[in-house]
C-alpha cells in the first residue's frame, strides 16, 4: 500500500510502499477514500521542516470504509463509512478502545458525503470553540481570519445564534466565501483599515468577542489590533498558532477585558462530535464549499506545494485515493 511521507529535506513530499498495516483487537482497519490537508500543521510544523517527520503525524483527517474490525470492538462494523483522526494513506489503522482522543473515528451519517466527512475534526474543534466563547444572540463576534479554521468558526458561531458576526479576511478569494457562507458582515483588510471597518460596524464600542484565527507570519499584528477591536469586558480568543513570533500582549489595552486560548475540553469533544455530525447532516454548516481543489494521491507532492505557494488561490485541498 501507499502512504505520504515527508523524509529529511524542508519541501520534501513523497509517497512510500509499505506493508499492509495488520489490526489489533481494539482497533479498525478503513480504506481511504478522501483526506484533507491541513494548511496549518501539515505545512508549518511537517512540510517546511529539515527534519524527517514520523508518518503517523501526516495528516489527521480521513474518510473511508472499514475493512476490518478488531475482535474487541463492537462500535463499528464491516462496510462502515466512517471519518477518522489519521494519516493520509490507503489503508489505516485506529484505536477506537483504549485512545487519548475520543472518537477517534465515527460513522458518518447518509446525508453526510465523504468530503464533507474529512471536515468532521475541524467541525469538532469549531463547535467547542464557539461553545467556551458563551456567545448568543444579543453578540457581535468577530472573527480575523477566514481561512479553515475561521470559516468553521463563523459558520459554526452563525448555527449557534449568535447575532451578529464580523468576517474579517485580506484574500479576495475568503471574503467573497464568506458573505456566501453567511458572515453578516466582511471586512477586506486589503482595502483600508479593519480596525477602523470594525469600529464603524459597532457604533464605536467594539465587539463582545473577537476570535484571532490568523496565526502565521501575520498572527502577531492581528493579536495586536484584536485588543482594540474590543468592547469593555469582551473576550478575546486565540486560536492562531505558528507565529514563530511573541505574541505583544498591552496591559493598556487587555485592561477590563478577557484573554482565553485556544482550549479542546477533552470532556466534551463526543458532544461535540454530535453536535458537528448534525450539523453537517442538516446543511447547517457547508464546509464543503471550502475545497479549491482536489489531487489524487498519486500528485500529493504538487497538493503541498500549492498549498505553501499559493495561499491566495487555496481553501481546501483533498487527496482522493480512488483506484
Amino acid at each position: 500500500m501507499k502512504r505520504v511521507a515527508k523524509p529529511a529535506g524542508a519541501y520534501n513530499i513523497l509517497l512510500e510502499e509499505v506493508e499492509m498495516p495488520s489490526v489489533a483487537p481494539t482497533e479498525i482497519r478503513v480504506r481511504a477514500e478522501r483526506s484533507l490537508i491541513s494548511r496549518g500543521s501539515e505545512i508549518w510544523r511537517r512540510y517546511v521542516r529539515e527534519e524527517a517527520i514520523d508518518h503517523r503525524s501526516m495528516g489527521y483527517s480521513l474518510v473511508g470504509r472499514v475493512e476490518e474490525v478488531g475482535a474487541e470492538v463492537e462500535a463499528f462494523a464491516l462496510g462502515d463509512r466512517v471519518a477518522a483522526l489519521a494519516p493520509h494513506a490507503q489503508y489505516v489503522t485506529v484505536e477506537v478502545i483504549n485512545t487519548h482522543h475520543r472518537p477517534a473515528a465515527v460513522v458518518l451519517p447518509e446525508e453526510v458525503s465523504a468530503e464533507e466527512g474529512t471536515f468532521w475534526p475541524l467541525g469538532t474543534s469549531s463547535v467547542l470553540w464557539m461553545w467556551q466563547t458563551a456567545a448568543g444572540a444579543n453578540d457581535t463576534m468577530v472573527i480575523q481570519g477566514q481561512g479553515l479554521v475561521g470559516s468553521g468558526c463563523m459558520q459554526v458561531a452563525k448555527a449557534q445564534g449568535v447575532g451578529r458576526v464580523i468576517a474579517v479576511d485580506a484574500l479576495p478569494l475568503r471574503c467573497e466565501l464568506a458573505r456566501e457562507l453567511g458572515a453578516d458582515e466582511v471586512v477586506d483588510a486589503s482595502t483600508g483599515d479593519p480596525l477602523e471597518a470594525v469600529k464603524l460596524l459597532t457604533d464605536g464600542q467594539g465587539a463582545d468577542v473577537v476570535v484571532e484565527a490568523v496565526g502565521g507570519r501575520a498572527g502577531a499584528a492581528a493579536f495586536a489590533q484584536a485588543q482594540d477591536m474590543l468592547r469593555p469586558g469582551g473576550l478575546l480568543q486565540v486560536l492562531g498558532l505558528y507565529e514563530e513570533e511573541p505574541l505583544p500582549l498591552y496591559s493598556s489595552k487587555i485592561m477590563g477585558k478577557r484573554l482565553v486560548g485556544s482550549y479542546l475540553e477533552a470532556s466534551k469533544r463526543a458532544e461535540g462530535s454530535a453536535r458537528t455530525l448534525e450539523l453537517l447532516a442538516a446543511g447547517r454548516i457547508q464546509f464543503d464549499k471550502m475545497i479549491t481543489h482536489r489531487f489524487p494521491y498519486t500528485a500529493a507532492a504538487e497538493a503541498f506545494d500549492l498549498l505553501y505557494n499559493r495561499l491566495g488561490e487555496t481553501m481546501a485541498v483533498l487527496l482522493t485515493w480512488d483506484d
